[in-house]
């Protein structure tokens, strides 16, 4: 059985709740919302219609606005109102148009969304007189900018492109322990026969075997390729841009240094209706690499259900420095879960935008599937 809640209201805002956001002025945008825009737990930030091309990433710190940052250290202007593209190994600042007035006590914090980090497109939000990235701060009134660097593709990007997510939280919501124990036990959080929970986190070990009968367990991304538009879907062959990695027996995979992979767990993952969970970045102590992209997961991730039964975690992996072996069912990430507030009205994968609901080892929805 799992414990009751400490306190009843503190918990991540649901779409509900995100809606009354932009009725009461706490949200506010330049143009109207997407039909999709809201997801169950989250809200889809859009770009505004510039891109600062910066020397370098930064934060404002607590006396400046990123403002006046970009004042000082903007190379030039790109018009991203018919579309620009974005090249590697460059940084940029959009102003996004979404901006906040948040009350005191609601605070809210920011990832990529899937398809982006899918892309090994680099993203972090910030505001104003910011200390850290991707946090906001209960009570904060400004702008919301995202800096934006491209890794291994070039990306075409314009006005109202979705990059990155916000989730909103009010007081504690975060899971103890026992709590991660008790739920796990109720609802089978991570389908593994001896789940290793530590920390208010589960681990996620690595599937190097391949569901299939050719063994595929993961790709890896092919450098100078063309360019990829990432508000279209379906639209390129995967083989120019990702090269396929397979087990050939050996259950273990080398990773290259600063090569950009992407794996699947070997356990399904389960969120409960009444849950979102988050991927951490992975203690570099266990070896030279790491999850490079943390990611929400919304209510109704994997649940039956919502039509989810046997989702897979989907991981970006990069190797730091030097060449580490990964094996077959080794520790590779974590996910730490929270409380909602209240049950989502639509729960992942009954919702427009849920491309990911029931996968296996699955690209991002720009390539096409060969169905």
């Amino acid at each position: 059985m799992v414990p009751p809640r400490e306190t009843s209201m503190a918990g991540i805002l649901a779409d509900r709740a995100i809606r009354a956001l932009f009725e009461e002025g706490r949200l506010a945008s330049e143009k109207p919302l997407d039909a999709d825009q809201i997801q169950p737990a989250s809200l889809d930030l859009r770009l505004g219609a510039r891109a600062f091309r910066v020397r370098a990433s930064f934060l404002p710190g607590p006396n400046r606005r990123v403002a006046d940052k970009l004042s000082r250290h903007s190379l030039h202007v790109i018009d991203l109102s018919e579309g620009a593209v974005l090249e590697t190994g460059c940084v940029y600042i959009v102003p996004l148009l979404e901006s906040l007035d948040l009350p005191n006590g609601l605070s809210a914090s920011t990832n990529p969304k899937s398809s982006t980090g899918r892309l090994d497109i680099f993203t972090r939000v910030i505001t104003d007189y910011a200390q850290e990235f991707d946090k906001v701060p209960a009570g904060y009134k400004g702008p919301l900018y995202l800096e934006i660097s491209p890794k291994t593709f070039p990306v075409v990007v314009r006005r109202g492109s979705r990059l990155s997510q916000i989730r909103f939280r009010d007081g504690q919501s975060l899971l103890r322990e026992d709590e991660m124990l008790a739920l796990h036990l109720a609802e089978t959080l991570v389908a593994a026969e001896s789940p290793v929970i530590s920390g208010s986190s589960i681990a996620l070990s690595i599937d190097l075997v391949g569901s299939g009968s050719d063994g595929l367990v993961g790709y890896r991304g092919k450098r100078h390729s063309a360019v990829i538009d990432v508000d279209v879907k379906a639209a390129h062959d995967i083989y120019d841009f990702w090269e396929p990695l397979y087990s050939r027996g050996r259950n273990e995979l080398i990773l290259d240094p600063n090569e950009f992979y992407i794996l699947v767990s070997r356990e399904a993952v389960h969120v409960p209706p009444l849950y979102a969970a988050e991927m951490v970045p992975f203690d570099p102590l266990v070896g030279e690499f790491r999850v490079h992209y943390a990611g929400f997961f919304d209510p109704g991730f994997g649940h039956a259900s919502a039509g989810g039964a046997g989702a897979r975690a989907v991981l970006e992996v990069r190797s730091h420095d030097v060449p580490f072996i990964l094996d077959h069912g080794q520790i590779i990430g974590r996910l730490v879960y929270e409380h909602m507030q209240e049950a989502p009205q639509a729960l992942y994968g009954t919702v427009l935008g849920s491309n990911y609901q029931a996968q296996g080892l699955k690209l991002s929805k720009h390539f096409k599937t060969g169905d």
